[in-house]
């Protein structure tokens, strides 16, 4: 892995044993030593510490503040960034001229500019897609702070007394708070479907900020083979996984994200790529969607399992896309693409395992609920 990057935290990450692999170009911890299953618990149960620090931070700037960046970065995404409140936060995605999705990210109206949070093994492209898109603005990628997320029902219990006021917080607030481990850019958010914050600190300051979190009674370090099983279980998609440059917001069931000022007779309608394709299959409908899938037995369906109409003969209708054991469902979980002709709750398909076809139901996702601090 000598050539793979590090983050702040690799060496905190190594002195608590954590089982390292490579991923979106990082060294990052898979487990450490409560292992997966025990991971995924506790952050259901507790509080669980999580190294993001490989994702990319970039400020968008402009001379007429933060309507100007907005003004400006909704010519790249199809999300009313106009609309969105300060000190608050979106989910939206780049998207190209064929409606496919080119990253999904986070953007923060922080009064005077925005903040965009942008997925590691696109980080790269996407800042080169804004500094072209938005020659208006100034791009700023953030290298000096890591990014820690703390998840979990007592998140906060952990959290509030290095930064107060944090606790009044509600999902998708964002603020900045001093604290003795420098300035903090948090928002109380996540991708577990627990509640939970997301915490920018300067570099030099994290590994003594993950530390200290880290001595409270509630907190584990969980690594990236729970992260995975929290956030499927929460019906959460994983970029270059789920979702693609092949793949529609439409098809991926990601329409919410979508605001009506964005829409057909929205007062900025369009205007961003790809907008007559999805445009027109918010109005008439796709011909795949993203369902959840609940395998019968207790083997997961992974990711590349073809599905299928019928248990013998019956025509292929889709693939899966992520499959993993649920610790909090106890049972197999999957998600995946099916023919819109398939895709009700409830329906029986065919998975097919080593040559031979499983019967797997269609599912209504999240599969565990969401506990957002609403």
């Amino acid at each position: 892995m000598s050539d793979l990057r590090e983050t702040p935290l690799t060496g905190l990450h190594k002195a608590l044993g954590a089982k390292m692999t490579g991923f979106a170009g990082y060294e990052m911890p898979l487990q450490y030593g409560l292992g997966v299953m025990g991971e995924h618990q506790h952050t259901r149960a507790a509080a669980g510490l999580f190294d993001v620090s490989h994702m990319g931070q970039v400020l968008i700037r402009h001379e007429a503040g933060y309507g100007g960046a907005a003004q400006a970065m909704e010519r790249l995404v199809p999300v009313s960034l106009l609309g969105l409140g300060e000190k608050r936060q979106r989910y939206g995605f780049f998207t190209n001229e064929a409606g496919g999705i080119r990253d999904d990210l986070m953007l923060t109206n922080r009064g005077d500019h925005l903040l965009v949070v942008v997925n590691a093994a696109c980080k790269a492209d996407d800042i080169a897609l804004m500094r072209e898109g938005l020659p208006d603005c100034e791009v700023v990628e953030v290298t000096d702070r890591a990014l820690i997320a703390l998840q979990g029902p007592k998140a906060v219990d952990a959290l509030a007394p290095i930064a107060a006021g944090c606790e009044i917080m509600k999902f998708l607030d964002t603020g900045i708070f001093t604290s003795d481990y420098g300035e903090l850019w948090i928002s109380r958010s996540g991708y577990t479907g627990e509640d939970g914050y997301e915490i920018s600190v300067p570099e030099a300051q994290a590994e003594p900020l993950a530390r200290a979190l880290l001595l409270h009674e509630a907190v584990e370090p969980v690594g990236l083979g729970a992260r995975d099983s929290l956030r499927l279980e929460a019906g959460l998609c994983l970029y270059g996984q789920d979702i693609d440059d092949g793949t529609t917001p439409v098809e991926a069931g990601l329409s919410w994200a979508i605001q009506k000022a964005r829409r057909r007779g929205g007062e900025r309608e369009g205007g961003f790529p790809g907008a007559e394709v999805i445009l027109d299959q918010l109005e008439n409908g796709v011909a795949r969607c993203r369902v959840g899938l609940r395998p019968e037995g207790r083997a997961p369906m992974r990711a590349g399992t073809q599905i299928f109409g019928g248990e013998t003969g019956g025509e292929a209708v889709g693939h899966v896309t992520s499959g993993a054991y649920g610790p909090s469902i106890e049972a197999p979980m999957s998600m995946g693409y099916v023919a819109a002709s398939h895709a009700s709750a409830g329906t029986t398909l065919y998975g097919e395992v080593r040559g031979k076809r499983q019967p797997v139901r269609v599912a209504e996702m999240p599969f565990t609920p969401a506990n957002f601090k609403r």
